[in-house]
Parts: structure tokens; sequence; C-alpha cells
């Protein structure tokens, strides 16, 4: 089964049909129908390393300011306890929490609602360990493999630059900042000459990374899906653009 890393920006993008929201829906037909999504999230952002649970996770509407519309939005996929289980298994000696109140956030049903439009496909959600450092995230998405041959398709959800400070909410198509166009295109070349080292040590690339990523729960989602990739696997951008000046739709996919 394939990973991959998308951005998921703002989370209109759930109720809009864009350039982005379209390359999503395609990106649904290609992928092989998976047994389950293990989605990563950067909105499960917490002091431990916990699965959802729930047998139907709730749609999460973890944002405020927009329109009703987008609360209303319900993703009624439904969860997998057997994969829960597995993950506990699977990443021994780490310990990790089974979670019963959490469900699917906007980090994960905005995209899904374009990618398995139908809800089908039962999907859990890792958190991400605030407290662990970006060498965690990379190791534990390695340790992830074993899901690609069981039929699960695992999910990055972040994005690679992510400063809300500097965003033009007024003008989304507006020109990104020159910054966020080098952090972006060294981070697309570091992925393609295969340096994990320099994309797990992102905060030694310089003053770009520093206003790129200013916070890191947007950009782990990636290192798990890097360290999932197989020395056989390609990797591909299938979606790529910029939102606001400072938000990247940069995706990564392995092994499309």
């Amino acid at each position: 089964m394939p990973a991959i890393f998308l951005a998921h920006g703002n989370p209109m993008n759930a109720l809009t049909i864009n350039p982005y929201t379209q390359a999503w829906a395609a990106i649904g037909q290609l992928l092989p129908r998976p047994k389950a999504i293990l989605a990563i999230s950067a909105h499960w952002y917490i002091p431990e390393t916990a699965v959802t649970a729930n047998d139907f996770p709730p749609t999460i509407h973890d944002f405020g300011g927009f329109s009703q519309a987008l609360f209303d939005v319900q993703y009624p996929a439904p969860g997998s306890q057997e994969l829960a289980y597995r993950l506990q298994q699977l990443l021994l000696p780490i310990k990790v929490g089974l979670d019963e109140n959490w469900g699917l956030d906007h980090g994960t049903w905005s995209l899904l609602c374009h990618v398995f439009p139908e809800a089908n496909v039962p999907v859990v959600q890792l958190s991400l360990d605030k407290t662990k450092p970006p060498q965690f995230h990379y190791d534990l998405g390695s340790r992830l493999q074993p899901l690609r041959d069981e039929g699960v398709l695992i999910l990055g959800s972040g994005n690679i630059v992510h400063n809300l400070a500097a965003y033009n909410w007024g003008k989304p198509a507006v020109q990104a900042y020159d910054w966020a166009q080098r952090f972006e295109e060294n981070i697309k070349n570091l992925i393609t000459q295969g340096q994990d080292h320099a994309l797990i040590d992102y905060a030694s690339l310089g003053a770009d990374a520093l206003l790129s990523v200013p916070t890191p729960e947007h950009y782990l989602p990636l290192l798990h899906i890097l360290g999932l990739r197989d020395k056989s696997d390609e990797i591909s951008f299938p979606v790529q653009g910029m939102e606001g000046g400072s938000i990247s739709m940069l995706s990564v996919a392995v092994g499309i």
C-alpha cells in the first residue's frame, strides 16, 4: 500500500472544489482500496502517543470563525479497534494509549471527504507526542512499515510551510513569500535526494525554516511518511501550490 502526506490547508477546502480538492479526489481514484486508514494529523498534538479506539469516531470541528456549513459537515467513517490494538503491539515498547474520546479532526476529515467521500473505509488516528523530538516521529514512522503490507493506508496530514501569522486571509491566491518558496523547494529537493537526516533536523536549515515551521506540529506528519519509505519506493508530489502566501499545499506520495 502506498503512503501519503497531504497538505490540508484551510478547513474550507472540505467544502470547496478547487485544484487541491480535485487532486485529492483523483488520488482517491488512483489508490488501491485500503483495508483501513491510519491518519496522523497535525491537530492531535498531545503529550503522549495515543490512538483512537472507538467504533464510530466523531467528526471533530476543531476550529472557529468559519461558516455554519463547515460545522455541519460529518464524516461518519467507522473506526477499527483491530488496528488500534495492532498499533499497540507494533510500537512496543512505546506505550500507546487507547483513546475513546477523540475522533477525526479536520486535518483528517477535510481531506478524506474528497479522497474517500463515501466514508466507508475504517479510520484510526494516531497522535503526535509533543514531548518528543523530530527523530522520534521519523523512527515511529519507520516502525509502521508492516502496516503497508497489511493493506493499511497511512496518511500524514499537515503543511510543510505553515505560518498563520503571515497568512493573507483576504487573498488566499496571493504570491507566496520568498522564504516560503525557498523552504518548500529546499524540502522538496532533500526528499528527492533522500537526505532524511537534513529533513529530520529541519531547524538547522536556516532562517527560512524558522519562518516556515514556527511550530512543529504541521511538519512532523511528513517525517512519519518519510520514515515509511522503502529504497524501492518512488516519490512523487501529486499536489503543489501555496495558500495565503505562507501555507504550502505540497503533498508527498510514497510508492505512487
